[in-house]
């Protein structure tokens, strides 16, 4: 799967005319230039040590390095709304392995890469994996269109969102698609598990980092990156 000098994460294909304008919505979310525009619109290679080196995502250059998205930022929550339900900042405070107490599962669902998913859930708080990756992994041929999927998180293999609820597998896929992540609305997140900060950004009450918050005409958009929620269950 891997080459000397590159990983997944860094084969990005050129988006489509169609797709452009599907990121529009998206892109006026951003207070800061995305860090493929920082790049000069091109996508910098690492040795597998540089890539993975387990540090936190601090800065666009730094983030560049690592080959991450600069994804979104995350919407603040309206007073007086019932959802999200929101969380403290403690809960990603520095544990025994960045933010959580333990990597990512070592044996990760639909090929997800590891290491690329270590690196999003335990050590950064907004950088995202490319958009479009979770269909470049074995989710969509794979997944059982006609049922619910249920998405664990990658650290602890606690359930955070079943999709699709109140919706078609189409719908679901389609809004993931146009968006570049995968998108879950209110009553596919187990609250039991998700929390959302102030500042919108998405996480698991152990601290594994998910996403964003960005709400739309149709209510809350859960923007979560396929590697933070391919664990297995922990208990059947």
């Amino acid at each position: 799967m891997f080459s000397s000098i590159s990983n997944p994460v860094t084969r990005i294909p050129l988006l489509s005319a169609k797709f452009a304008r599907a990121q529009k919505p998206r892109l006026a979310c951003r207070k800061q230039p995305s860090i493929s525009h920082l790049a000069g619109k091109r996508h910098l290679h690492s040795t597998r040590e540089q890539l993975f080196k387990p540090v936190t995502v601090t800065s666009a250059s730094n983030a560049d390095e690592l080959n991450l998205s600069d994804g979104c930022k995350g919407a603040p929550v309206a007073p007086g709304q019932k959802l999200p339900i929101m969380g403290e900042e403690s809960i990603m405070s520095q544990k025994a392995h960045g933010t959580t107490e333990t990597p990512v599962q070592s044996d990760l669902r639909w090929d997800c890469d590891i290491k690329t998913a270590d690196q999003i859930c335990c050590f950064n708080r907004h950088y995202a994996e490319f958009a479009g990756y979770w269909t470049t992994t074995s989710f969509l041929p794979g997944v059982d269109r006609t049922k619910e999927t249920k998405f664990y998180d990658s650290v602890t293999g606690e359930l955070l969102f079943t999709a699709p609820r109140g919706r078609t597998f189409e719908e679901f896929e389609a809004e993931s698609r146009s968006h570049g992540w995968p998108s879950f609305r209110d009553e596919e997140v187990n609250w039991e598990f998700v929390r959302v900060l102030a500042d919108g950004e998405c996480v698991s009450t152990a601290g594994t980092h998910l996403g964003h918050n960005l709400p739309d005409r149709s209510g809350n958009r859960y923007c979560i990156n396929l590697v933070s929620v391919a664990g297995k269950p922990t208990q059947q």
